[in-house]
């Protein structure tokens, strides 16, 4: 098996320059170099741009240039500062954008509190020949594996709670979702379903975009862990193997407003159920006051206004007559 071609990192970023250092430090010791690494930088930060602009130096010198894209450039770094916060969603659209212009053939995608394992390229590109939609496993900050809900309940909109954790026989499961953290995804399936849908800003556009996906190819999640997290978060353990983690006003609003968006996703693949869709917006509203209730008491009245302002803006999303979805790029 040769080497998967041109892969670019895409690094979503923003207001996080200490974890973004240790990003940077761990991407060093890939056991293979990525054809591109770009940097969204979602702040426009000048301490950012500093920071890029030395890690480019330090990686010219420990992997030398790359092969030229098509304007000729041939460094392995590229920063790509937003003129606005464009949230996840519009970052990692922009990322893959830019990496895509470039010329990339596979995305590995990623946010800045994350760190990459030295063998991680190697354990997802075993899996390359076969499959154009890789999702590694990942350990959590604490150093243990980190348990993510790969299976969704499309008909209700909701992650499966009950998905078994093991992976059995065949070595990777599939899945019908995605996760921007530590996703690779190959040229083909971007050019057929587009780019992650800006509008999001964050939350369910990474699931969204697996859904999507899913209508062309078969994605999977592989037990070979490629990355860590970094980032300590508050937690509640549920059973021992999910856990629920703390989250903020500002997610959980897009938690409910951001339905809108996938159900209109879902009516265009004759996917939306809406008995069933309603069920899941309701147990979505439920599983978000039971966190605040278990991890974010502090933010108990502001949280549940924010969920009920994101539900009602939702209803806004399915009825709006201008809503076309992201067009595929070939």
């Amino acid at each position: 098996m040769g080497r998967m071609e041109k892969v670019a990192m895409v690094v979503v970023t923003f207001k996080r320059q200490q974890l973004l250092e240790v990003l940077f430090a761990s991407i060093a010791k890939l056991t293979q170099a990525p054809w591109r690494i770009v940097i969204v930088d979602n702040e426009n930060s000048s301490e950012t741009a500093d920071m890029v602009e030395a890690f480019s130096a330090d990686i010219t010198r420990q992997w030398g240039k790359t092969i030229p894209d098509a304007s000729g450039n041939d460094m392995r770094v590229v920063y790509h500062p937003m003129d606005h916060n464009a949230g996840g969603s519009g970052g990692f659209s922009a990322g893959i954008r830019k990496a895509y212009d470039l010329g990339a053939q596979w995305f590995w995608v990623m946010d800045d509190d994350v760190a990459v394992l030295p063998e991680g390229l190697d354990r997802l590109e075993k899996w390359s020949d076969s499959h154009e939609v890789i999702q590694g496993s990942r350990l959590d900050y604490d150093g243990g594996p980190f348990y993510w809900q790969y299976h969704f309940l499309v008909s209700l909109g909701i992650p499966d709670p009950i998905a078994p954790a093991g992976f059995g026989y065949a070595g990777y499961k599939v899945m019908n979702t995605m996760c921007f953290e530590g996703g690779l995804i190959s040229r083909n399936v971007v050019e057929k379903i587009g780019l992650p849908d800006p509008r999001f800003f964050i939350y369910w556009d990474d699931t969204l975009y697996g859904y999507l996906a899913s209508k062309v190819t078969t994605p999977i999640i592989i037990p070979d862990m490629v990355m860590r997290r970094t980032r300590e978060i508050a937690n509640w353990d549920i059973a021992g193997v999910r856990q629920l983690n703390s989250t903020s006003d500002m997610n959980r609003y897009h938690i409910m407003r951001n339905r809108g968006y996938m159900a209109r996703y879902f009516m265009l693949h004759g996917d939306y159920r809406p008995l069933l869709f309603a069920v899941g917006t309701l147990a979505t509203f439920a599983k978000e006051v039971i966190r605040l209730a278990a991890v974010d008491r502090k933010h108990f009245i502001t949280g549940v206004r924010e969920l009920i302002r994101g539900w009602w803006n939702s209803r806004a999303l399915l009825h709006d007559p201008s809503w076309k979805p992201m067009p595929a790029l070939k």
